[in-house]
């Protein structure tokens, strides 16, 4: 009697495994239904957040056992007690490890981090490199556990990014759905690694989509609240900054103070960000001029990241523990001075060394001690009609934080979530909308948008500036066999006179000869191997690259206001 019981079972068993292949090939074929799109955001997000939370776990396993402390939170305090050499020692060796990692694995030895997700989702239809991803996530692990100066958001994005990818390949997703997964594994990832559901939510519709359309924000949304509860079954719900409220705030007297705060921090957080860039280019030149390996990098930026922290190891890592002193005003004027000063030091030879990292952690610490730096000076000015100089440090800590991201909602609501505390919101909002207002006009938008620049990527203007770069010619071009094709001698004529293209050629090389030739078209060659000889294959005309352009534009913005 057993048997047919056990083959009754194993049809079913077989039927729903059937019932599952034909479900995903109607995914694969079609595209996912809004209800299958939900179930499918809720799994990212399960998965973003374990895999945020995993990689949170690793730093502090791998900060325990190479500096031999319990508690990771006090990691700078312990290490003040151990000999210079092994603090020292411990940068190098994780630079040497990062430098090898990067050069086995990726073409040109940079860690991947936030600005290639968003350059993913702006012009990869919502996909990232992947094994480049997880080279850059091994190496970010071992940059933050063995003391690098920089934060873990960057890694954990685009970690999240890896997944969607992942995902969207596995299901064959368009660029709407594969924007709108990535979007969902970086909201989850965001909130497991912060305790931050709301602001990692906005986080990736402000910072990574750029657009805050309607369709995409439920799945974002479930997502984000899935990876809050992944953080919260292992840490318990509680805030990131364990902080009593600082007291106050003196409404009218003290608005101009935290406005002059503003426009300090954005000043301060451009400074930040150039530090970054002046240290790659510093960093790109000696390499270059000395013929230094790329793999031996970071094992000299470990170097000095060693010998700075060997007297000040408040560099070292993430540094919460000293986040949180300035955010308790337990820090004197002098040393918030001094440590600000060291700290944006230390993240720009991490990132002028190749190290891994994100710069959100420690731009909350420098925008902690400035904010502190000036509740001083303020409070000090003024003792009769300030509040508690903490809120200073508060205000300081978004304002930084949100002039360095480009994002000042997110910013705003995730430094309320790390504290949980709503009462000084006001100080917050006033300081964050002076300093990203400054910054933004002192750098490309934000720190990730002025990398992509760097790279030649345009973003921060917006789709009109970067689809005539997705664009290109051999999609747009009339073959010389269509009826509508380009005078045969007059193209021979053009090229002739240098005037040509290629099948590869982007419209945004191709519209300014456009623009500047009267003939309305210019011909597209491809290139004989053997001698270089230009072959006529097409024409690219200026009314088609016009249409096509426009037909990206409007796609674009029917995604956006979806």
């Amino acid at each position: 009697m057993a048997k047919p019981e056990r083959s009754y079972l194993s049809q079913q068993l077989s039927l729903g495994a059937a019932v599952f292949r034909d479900g995903l090939r109607v995914v694969r074929r079609r595209g996912p239904s809004q209800i299958q799109f939900w179930f499918i955001a809720l799994a990212i997000g399960i998965g973003a957040g374990f895999a945020a939370l995993g990689f949170r776990l690793g730093i502090s396993a791998l900060q325990s056992t190479l500096y031999g402390t319990d508690d990771v939170q006090n990691l700078h305090s312990f290490a003040e007690s151990l000999p210079w050499y092994w603090i020292l020692t411990i940068p190098i060796l994780g630079g040497l490890a990062v430098g090898l990692i990067l050069h086995r694995f990726t073409d040109d030895g940079r860690v991947r981090a936030v600005a290639d997700v968003i350059e993913g989702a702006a012009m990869r239809d919502g996909r990232v490199e992947t094994r480049e991803g997880l080279a850059s996530m091994a190496a970010s692990l071992i940059t933050l556990g063995s003391g690098g100066s920089s934060g873990r958001e960057g890694p954990v994005v685009h970690m999240a990014g890896v997944i969607a990818t992942w995902v969207s390949n596995r299901i064959h997703a368009d660029g709407i759905t594969g924007r709108d997964l990535l979007g969902c594994a970086v909201a989850a990832a965001v909130s497991a690694s912060f305790n931050a559901p709301i602001a990692g939510a906005l986080f990736a519709l402000e910072v990574v989509l750029r657009h805050f359309a309607v369709h995409a924000f439920a799945p974002i949304v479930i997502a984000s609240v899935a990876g809050t509860v992944i953080n919260r079954l292992n840490f318990g719900d509680v805030a990131e900054f364990n902080l009593i409220t600082p007291g106050p705030l003196q409404f009218y007297a003290e608005l101009p103070a935290f406005l002059i705060l503003g426009l300090l921090c954005g000043g301060i957080a451009a400074v930040f960000m150039r530090s970054i860039f002046f240290a790659e280019d510093v960093g790109n030149g000696v390499q270059s001029r000395i013929g230094l390996p790329r793999w031996l990098r970071p094992a000299l930026a470990g170097a000095l990241l060693g010998g700075m922290a060997i007297f000040y190891p408040h560099i070292i890592g993430v540094g919460y523990e000293t986040t949180l002193l300035a955010l308790k005003g337990q820090i004197p004027l002098n040393d918030a001075i001094v440590f600000a000063i060291l700290k944006v030091a230390a993240v720009a030879v991490t990132f002028g060394g190749r190290m891994g990292g994100g710069v959100f952690s420690p731009s909350l610490m420098v925008g902690a001690l400035t904010g502190l730096a000036f509740g001083y000076i303020a409070t000090g000015f003024l003792p009769d009609m300030s509040g508690a100089r903490t809120l200073y440090a508060f205000a300081g800590m978004g304002a930084v934080a949100a002039a360095v991201l480009g994002a000042p909602i997110s910013t705003t609501l995730i430094v309320f979530e790390l504290t949980g505390d709503w009462q000084i919101g006001l100080a917050v909002m006033v300081s964050v909308s002076m300093s990203t207002a400054l910054a933004s006009r002192l750098v490309d938008r934000s720190f990730f948008l002025t990398q992509l620049k760097r790279r030649d990527i345009h973003l921060a203007a917006g789709p009109q500036a970067y689809l005539l770069s997705m664009l290109r010619a051999g999609v747009v071009m009339r073959t010389t066999e269509d009826d509508r094709a380009a005078d045969p001698e007059r193209c021979a004529e053009l090229i002739a006179q240098g005037t040509c293209i290629t099948p590869s050629t982007t419209l945004e090389t191709a519209m300014p000869l456009l623009d500047r030739g009267d003939d309305g078209f210019v011909p597209v060659v491809i290139l004989d191997k053997d001698d270089g000889t230009p072959r006529l294959v097409g024409a690219l005309f200026h009314i088609d690259a016009l249409k096509s352009y426009n037909r990206a534009l409007a796609a674009t913005a029917a995604e956006e206001h979806s």
